[in-house]
């Protein structure tokens, strides 16, 4: 493979789409492109770097699932401990018969708090619930506790942010910890992701971008005021690019968990559409003959994460933005010049 074409390639697609982020790609441990585009600070120019951390929103709930194999497997839990029997909250309407595996699965029929049927925009949601008072999994429930299912459990696939909010609450009454705590040190530290955390939007750390959202007129603000003040179990962790890179290949090489645990979290469990299923480990591209890709993506305003890892080929592509949108394209160019030739 020729890198010079590569990033010629490269260059010319994020041109086009005036993409802002960092972009990391790994075969069998080593590095073939980490590089930063455009501005993690607009206002005062600072560039995005390859050790740039940003906001990935729905791809840490890949984190959420890990946390929760590692109790399972530690003799905490199971995935089929109702939640009933793991959390002293109390939630009038939800169904006893709800597990662990059904949140996980997207399954269980809880209201989700931010249903993309009826609002397409999660900024809308931080209008009547102040988002600087939400900062650890118990400040998500006001939003979701007393409302009714919204299916059955054990209903087909339905995607579910409260379900995850829920499995946080799990893993803070089982393991004694915050949330947050929980995960750095039980999986960025053991993984090496030294730069990677959940981070308070008023309190981030150096080389973290600042997510854009693009005005009416073209101009930009920031999301400060479109999500939670700091991440939680269905969203929000802040990452490098290079991190998840390291994180992909410590999973792969069982430093996360058990080489029994790792293979059922990287089983498909439900059919989500065509050959795309869903598992603990989250979205996955499968056939006759086993997994071709695992898919991590995540959108919130200001903010747009994809991933995949092939794991017949030991390839990691992991692209990162700090801009609502460009993400998928640039993964699909990447894809195009390496995974298609």
């Amino acid at each position: 493979m020729d890198h010079q074409i590569n990033r010629t390639s490269l260059s010319k697609k994020q041109q086009e789409l005036q993409f802002s982020g960092s972009i990391h790609v790994r075969k069998s441990g080593k590095i073939i492109i980490s590089e930063g585009f455009g501005y993690a600070n607009r206002s005062d120019k600072i560039t995005n770097q390859p050790h740039t951390r940003f906001s990935i929103a729905s791809g840490s709930k890949i984190f959420t699932s890990i946390a929760i194999c590692k109790l399972v497997e530690e003799g905490k839990l199971s995935f089929d401990t109702k939640i009933i029997n793991c959390l002293d909250i109390d939630f009038p309407h939800f169904d006893k018969d709800i597990t662990i595996h059904h949140l996980l699965t997207h399954t269980s029929g809880v209201p989700d708090y931010f249903d993309e049927d009826e609002m397409d925009d999660y900024e809308i949601l931080w209008e009547t619930m102040p988002m600087y008072r939400v900062r650890c999994p118990e400040d998500f429930l006001p939003v979701f506790q007393y409302e009714k299912m919204q299916d059955k459990v054990g209903c087909p696939f339905e995607y579910n942010n409260t379900g995850f909010i829920i499995l946080g609450l799990v893993i803070e009454s089982v393991s004694g910890m915050n949330f947050s705590d929980y995960i750095e040190k039980n999986i960025f530290q053991t993984a090496g992701m030294t730069r990677s955390g959940y981070f308070s939007m008023d309190e981030l750390p150096e080389s973290t971008s600042l997510g854009y959202i693009e005005k009416p007129d073209g101009t930009w603000k920031s999301n400060i005021y479109s999500l939670p003040a700091k991440g939680g179990p269905d969203g929000g962790a802040y990452v490098t690019a290079t991190d998840m890179g390291i994180f992909w290949e410590a999973l792969m090489n069982g430093k996360l968990l058990s080489e029994e645990m790792t293979r059922l979290l990287l089983t498909p469990q439900e059919n989500v559409v065509e050959d795309i299923f869903y598992g603990y480990v989250g979205y996955m591209e499968s056939n006759e003959q086993g997994v071709v890709k695992y898919i991590q993506m995540g959108y919130d305003p200001g903010v747009n994460y994809r991933a995949v890892y092939y794991p017949d080929q030991d390839l990691t592509i992991i692209v990162c933005s700090n801009h609502s949108e460009g993400a998928y394209e640039m993964l699909k160019e990447i894809e195009r010049l390496i995974v298609n030739n």
